[in-house]
């Protein structure tokens, strides 16, 4: 089976072919390192780490996800808090990686900074200037969007219309409303740059361009980021790449997730409702953030909120539930494959609900299975299909442990089990029944079977 992709600058989905047999390349927008991410940044984060397993299972992946290092709010942030501005970076950048690890999400192969590659995106402006593709102005370095007719392909967008309907209030220096800063200068109170245009800094825009073309090549594969992304920031990557490489096609295709909102609003902090990763993972679980935010296909919003996280919980009680008590051999294990359905599933353009659909068909199909044999190939098979999803990689005994605040431990639930079952033996039925009861109510659902009674968190 092929894998197929929904393209945004085709607006379907298409079969994906990489440019190299074999060989695929990938680059992800990563985040501006001035805080902590947020809710929001973890989406395309997991969502693309997902996508990067599913392309190792056929092809050579060189994945890249970058770290913007150099922006407005980064100097901001640093002249709010009295910090030099490496500091404040090399703080968030170990604080994303960590939060990002939290969830599950793999070391992509290429990490760029963009203080590391000043010098490209010199030498892209530069060659921009002399195609006639962009202009210097008042110290500033632009880039003039009427030379490149194909401006808007991406987003939709027809660049009359939107240079008629500007209400910005344009810079004197513009040609064009929609002309985008390649470079500006710098005070000497702020990170700068040597340059043929005077000390001065990248535009944010020019940054993934030249860190992909350098890692990646004039043309990549496959670009990566948030929906919010597609304008003007992945528009204006696509015109200079393409202008400063006389045509070539700089992505062959580009994926986008859809957006995150908080409680069916969105995420905002004027509204006080932004939720950072690094809070989060204090008190749930990686893996439940993770499956919370693959929940819904990742290309449709997705409403972030308590009764998610219940709901991901849940899934994963059942899933570890299922492998709970069953010992895989490693031989067994690093031999095992997904069900085909799951696979087919993520390769039809990362179809999370219908692969986790086949997931818990497994793990149905596991829990009925009699023969020992069968339940540790079947097993074999849940824990591949956990390792796939970046799901299943604790121990069961140790998730089950796992209690927040007013809940019982699992040395509590364990001794009150103890308890039914010799009230069972000694067939009091009348207490195993109320112990029964008090763990329904604890949320703690209880199942006999030949090995004897296992339970999990049904809340």
């Amino acid at each position: 089976m092929t894998i197929h992709l929904h393209d945004t600058r085709l607006g379907r989905k298409v079969p994906f072919e990489p440019l190299r047999e074999g060989k695929v390349t990938m680059y992800l927008c990563g985040p501006t390192v001035y805080n902590y991410a947020h809710i929001g940044n973890a989406r395309p984060a997991v969502v693309f780490d997902l996508l990067a397993r599913i392309l190792r299972r056929r092809f050579e992946l060189k994945f890249a996800r970058n770290f913007t290092d150099v922006d407005d709010k980064i100097n901001a942030a640093a002249a709010a808090s009295g910090k030099p501005i490496d500091d404040i970076t090399a703080q968030y950048m170990t604080a994303y990686n960590d939060d990002m690890g939290a969830l599950g999400v793999l070391p992509p192969d290429v990490e760029p900074r963009a203080t590391q590659h000043i010098d490209g995106m010199v030498e892209m402006i530069s060659a921009l200037i002399d195609r006639g593709h962009a202009y210097e102005a008042d110290g500033h370095v632009l880039f003039d969007v009427t030379s490149y007719e194909d401006y808007g392909v991406l987003s939709k967008r027809d660049l009359r219309e939107m240079i008629a309907g500007s209400r910005v209030e344009v810079a004197p220096y513009k040609k064009s409303p929609q002309d985008f800063v390649l470079w500006k200068p710098s005070t000497p109170d702020l990170p700068g740059w040597d340059s043929p245009w005077g000390r001065g800094r990248p535009g944010w825009h020019i940054e993934c361009s030249a860190m992909a073309a350098e890692h990646l090549g004039k043309t990549i594969d496959i670009h990566a980021g948030g929906q919010d992304l597609v304008f003007p920031h992945h528009e204006n990557e696509l015109a200079q790449s393409t202008c400063a490489h006389d045509g070539a096609d700089f992505a062959r295709y580009w994926v986008h997730n859809g957006f995150l909102s908080m409680d069916h609003e969105k995420m905002s902090k004027s509204l006080g409702n932004v939720v950072l990763v690094h809070d989060l993972i204090k008190t749930i679980p990686g893996e439940v953030i993770r499956l919370a935010l693959l929940g819904a296909h990742y290309r449709q919003p997705l409403d972030w909120s308590e009764d998610t996280i219940r709901s991901a919980r849940r899934m994963l009680d059942r899933l570890y539930g299922a492998v709970r008590g069953l010992d895989v051999p490693e031989s067994m294990r690093a031999q095992a494959q997904p069900p085909a359905a799951l696979v087919a599933a993520l390769e039809d353009d990362i179809n999370t609900p219908r692969a986790m659909a086949e997931f818990f068909a497994l793990a149905k199909e596991l829990n009925k299975a009699e023969d020992a044999d069968d339940r540790t190939r079947l097993a074999a098979s849940m824990l591949a299909s956990g390792d796939l999803m970046g799901l299943l990689q604790s121990d069961p005994d140790d998730w089950f442990a796992g209690h927040g605040d007013g809940e019982l431990s699992a040395a509590e639930i364990d001794a009150l089990i103890e308890k039914r079952n010799a009230a069972r033996s000694a067939k009091d039925f009348a207490t195993a029944d109320a112990v029964r009861d008090q763990l329904s109510a604890a949320g703690i659902k209880i199942e006999d079977g030949a090995s004897g009674t296992s339970w999990r968190r049904s809340e």
